[in-house]
């Protein structure tokens, strides 16, 4: 109840906040080559499509986490409709998420370059 009657200053602060982060987590993603990533209108998670690197969505998790150090979620684990895709929390820092979003845009470009030389 007190979050509902109670000041509200928190919520528009990190309502901005979130979607500062939200937009910055979209628009990295979009400009890999082969990502997209449509924005979403709640939570705190991205749901990328990833299927132009050739990678199932496990193996694209356990490169990605080996190769460049960035965990995300395999999209497979919330049903057969999300093999292909990713899930990626924005609830970080932007700085953190900055690193984060390169580290995956040159894990992305490595292998949707490989996936189109087969």
């Amino acid at each position: 109840l007190e979050g509902l009657t109670g000041p509200q200053e928190f919520l528009t602060t990190n309502k901005a906040l979130f979607q500062r982060r939200r937009d910055l987590v979209v628009s990295m993603l979009n400009t890999c080559p082969g990502v997209t990533c449509p924005t979403p209108e709640g939570a705190f998670y991205v749901f990328p499509c990833i299927k132009e690197t050739g990678l199932s969505s496990m193996e694209f998790v356990e490169k990605l986490l080996e190769e460049q150090e960035v965990l995300v979620i395999p999209g497979n684990i919330f049903g057969a409709g999300g093999e292909g895709y990713i899930r990626c929390s924005y609830a970080y820092s932007e700085e953190i998420l900055h690193k984060a979003l390169e580290r995956i845009a040159l894990f992305v470009t490595k292998y949707r370059n490989l996936n189109k030389a087969k």
